[in-house]
């Protein structure tokens, strides 16, 4: 029997579900009866749920508190300990001094196995050259501009394993340990934060300032 002369016997339509059942079918109309029905229930019940969340979502800028109760306000005391930035001018410095004589047993101890135990580099970078200036490799002698910034990277970075954990006095020492390793102060000169700024960096006219209009200028 060809499926034209099936004769339709049970049409069940409900939210746009239409099950069209044959004669030859009779026997499982109720199962699909069934069926039908949930499927259609079930399809109201999806696009309702959808219209009542779009009709109660919140906007954006709503259902967040104000503040989410995480940390603590932050110490003066913390504050000081981390807002410890020296500027080319020597803003920031602190009080203290250092001699390269005192800071060569630092250097020793804290610095050497990295750097060489003259400065000339081992598994990290070389610090102490004669090389012309703006030459490879770069150097505090050839390259870096400002002398304050050699204390701002020491007491903030240095050493890799415990940064921080210099003092003020073994900084100014290592300071001024490399400045006179690269023959840019007297061995016996006293760096603290008025002699330092003083420091002409043999490197300072290879940097310029940005003067640029706009992003896309071009010096």
């Amino acid at each position: 029997m060809a499926v034209s002369d099936l004769e339709p016997d049970l049409i069940v339509d409900n939210a746009q579900c239409v099950c069209v059942i044959p004669d030859v079918m009779k026997h499982s109309r109720l199962m699909i009866r069934a069926v039908c029905c949930m499927a259609g229930l079930w399809l109201i019940g999806v696009l309702g749920m959808i219209g009542v969340g779009a009709e109660q979502q919140p906007p954006a800028s709503e259902g967040h508190p104000e503040r989410f109760g995480l940390g603590e306000p932050a110490s003066m005391d913390l504050i000081q300990r981390l807002d410890i930035d020296v500027r080319p001018d020597g803003t920031g410095l602190p009080e203290g001094s250092g001699t390269a004589a005192a800071g060569a047993p630092v250097y020793a101890a804290r610095c050497a196995s990295c750097h060489g135990p003259s400065g000339e580099g081992a598994t990290a970078n070389q610090l102490v050259g004669a090389a012309p200036v703006g030459a490879s490799p770069a150097t505090i002698g050839n390259y870096w501009p400002y002398a304050t910034t050699l204390f701002d990277y020491i007491r903030r970075a240095m050493p890799t394993n415990a940064p921080g954990s210099l003092s003020t006095a073994e900084v100014y020492g290592l300071t001024a340990w490399l400045l006179a390793a690269n023959g840019i102060i007297d061995t016996d000169a006293d760096i603290n934060a008025q002699t330092l700024p003083l420091v002409r960096m043999p490197a300072r006219n290879i940097f310029v300032p940005d003067d640029r209009l706009d992003a896309n200028t071009v010096r």
